[in-house]
């Protein structure tokens, strides 16, 4: 027996330091590429600011790279639409997000819950070009019929495609965070007489909040980085929005539009370079800032 045991503890250490193997290198690879996407963008996006002053392009509020004369690169319609837009989504998609998520969660048993949460993931698999379609032809007459506006393809329509985008990614992380909570709290709160809605609401969620704000940067970042929704509905006007029915144009939309129209090597074609380093900034802020948060909360909840 004794004889037995040793080629196989030696086999499960060489098995582990395989796999441990695989995994580091697997980390050193992603955070390889990560920083090679980086400096690459950086390496021509940096190139813009030699015909275009920096200042000009990170205040400027107008957009117009083929203007005859003066071509002008400003970021701040881009931002706003890309922000504005966001905003919108989330405004929509949290609290529905959460809510539906709770409802699964705590409520739902057997095989409804099983079959709710698988449709929910299949839908975050969905197409967005469908999605687009679908604001283009139905949504966009809607609005400009409900709103008597000229035009359904605004900001309010890329809003709320986007919030629709972002429901399946927020619901699906917050149910598994709202899972993971021990079943003990529920327990001491019926114990104490709460009801099975208070006890979701003012025990359950507060315990998964760290997982839920991650759900929550999640469909930031889904939302922030689509392309084609808003390519197709936003109405793609480089301006400052001032209204829920001004089109927008975003700065995903702008680098999909204008890449393959801009001559190689000319300021147009590096401030779209530029424009890639603004997102993946945005981006990677949004993931610091998030992992900030949810750090400090799992550090008070434990305390």
């Amino acid at each position: 027996m004794a004889g037995t045991g040793q080629p196989r503890l030696r086999s499960r250490k060489l098995t582990d330091k395989a796999a441990g193997a695989v995994f580091r290198f697997s980390s050193l690879l992603s955070a390889v590429v990560l920083f090679g996407i980086l400096l690459f963008l950086l390496l021509y996006g940096i190139r813009t600011f030699r015909e275009v002053p920096i200042v000009r392009f990170l205040f400027g509020t107008v957009w117009n790279p083929d203007a005859y004369g003066e071509p002008a690169y400003g970021l701040i319609p881009l931002v706003l639409g890309s922000l504005l837009s966001t905003a919108i989504a989330l405004i929509i998609a949290v609290p529905l997000g959460i809510a539906s998520a709770i409802l699964i969660s705590e409520r739902l048993k057997g095989w409804v819950r099983v079959l709710t949460k698988t449709l929910v993931e299949l839908f975050a698999g969905f197409p967005s070009v469908v999605l687009g379609f679908f604001g283009l032809v139905v949504l966009a007459p809607l609005i400009a019929h409900a709103f008597h506006v000229p035009s359904g393809l605004n900001l309010l329509n890329a809003g709320l495609l986007l919030g629709l985008m972002s429901l399946p990614t927020i619901i699906s992380v917050s149910e598994d965070a709202l899972r993971v909570v021990p079943y003990s709290y529920r327990e001491a709160a019926f114990a104490l007489g709460a009801t099975p809605w208070t006890t979701s609401f003012r025990i359950v969620l507060p315990a998964a909040r760290s997982g839920i704000l991650a759900a929550v940067m999640l469909g930031f970042g889904r939302a922030v980085g689509e392309t084609m929704v808003v390519l197709m509905v936003a109405g793609n006007a480089a301006i400052i929005p001032h209204s829920l029915f001004d089109p927008i144009r975003t700065v995903t939309s702008t680098i999909a539009i204008e890449l393959g129209e801009s001559a190689f090597g000319s300021a147009h074609y590096y401030s779209l370079f530029a424009l890639g380093c603004v997102l993946f900034i945005i981006a990677l802020g949004t993931n610091l800032v998030a992992e900030s948060l949810i750090k400090r909360e799992k550090r008070s909840f434990t305390l």
